[in-house]
């Protein structure tokens, strides 16, 4: 499926005439087939039946609310403008619609805790969104946070940290058969050359990162539960995920050998296996 997605900005918020000028632009694309169809992002105060008027006649089907958080201290400290009322009032009313309804949050920011996090996380879950994007938050240069974080009223999240809560965000939603899309930022020149970023945990890589921790957390957890403690092993997964396995330059090898003694660990792909599943054995 391709669509000419309309991102980094609240769309809906902009003023009628432009919002239909770009629909339309977009809409010659999808008519004569080049694309299927049209996405956007907008604020979840912005969704409401005067401005679903505007693009009812545009091939847009899907939309993407900017929640961020769904703790109402949470919101107030970020200065966001909107409430938790707001998105769920929002997702219910794109429901309704038939649009595909998916849902940003974020890890770290100002005054939200893992259990704000978690309880976010699982009112979001009760309005069965499509899908989700999972964002840590770092400092900005020049942004309202940046003073705050110079000033040592902020404190961003450690990378660790954050892998850490996202990891935990990612369980509960896979949990309730809600898609994750995406976590982490998108890499671009200006995160990977510093030029944006004060603070906070930007990695390239951050999606792999939870990956990663979370088939770290599997093969643990066969490790303990079998006799498998001592000499060498060999785990075998799909192939899709022996890097997610075998984490980032091999750390989840070291980590397993440096825990458990082993000798060695060996990683091996098996199609009989389907993603997400992985089989702990001595090796031979």
């Amino acid at each position: 499926k391709v669509q000419i997605a309309f991102f980094g900005g609240n769309f809906l918020g902009m003023p009628a005439d432009e919002i239909k000028r770009l629909l339309a632009d977009a809409a010659e694309y999808v008519a004569d087939g080049r694309v299927d169809s049209i996405r956007f992002s907008t604020r979840p105060d912005t969704i409401d039946h005067q401005r679903l008027d505007l693009i009812r006649n545009f091939p847009v089907t899907t939309i993407e609310l900017g929640v961020q958080s769904m703790d109402e201290g949470v919101l107030s400290a970020t200065k966001r403008g909107h409430s938790a009322a707001d998105t769920e009032k929002a997702v219910q009313c794109l429901k309704e619609l038939d649009y595909e309804v998916g849902v940003q949050l974020m890890v770290g920011l100002p005054g939200d805790t893992p259990e704000r996090l978690t309880a976010s996380a699982k009112r979001i879950a009760r309005l069965k969104p499509d899908f989700i994007r999972i964002y840590p938050t770092v400092v900005l240069k020049a942004s309202p946070l940046a003073a705050g974080y110079r000033k040592g009223e902020y404190v961003p999240l450690s990378l660790d940290e954050a892998v850490s809560r996202t990891k935990n965000l990612y369980l509960l939603f896979n949990g309730e058969n809600i898609r994750v899309i995406r976590m982490g930022l998108q890499a671009s020149e200006d995160l990977e050359n510093g030029s944006t970023i004060l603070a906070g945990p930007y990695h390239p890589a951050f999606g792999q990162l939870v990956y990663s921790e979370i088939f770290l957390d599997m093969a643990v957890a066969q490790i303990e539960s079998s006799a498998l403690n001592t000499g060498s092993i060999s785990i075998r997964a799909n192939p899709g995920d022996v890097s997610k396995l075998r984490g980032l330059r091999n750390r989840n090898i070291e980590i397993l050998k440096k825990k458990f003694g082993f000798g060695s660990v060996t990683v091996r792909p098996d199609d009989a296996l389907t993603q997400d599943q992985l089989k702990v054995g001595r090796l031979i």
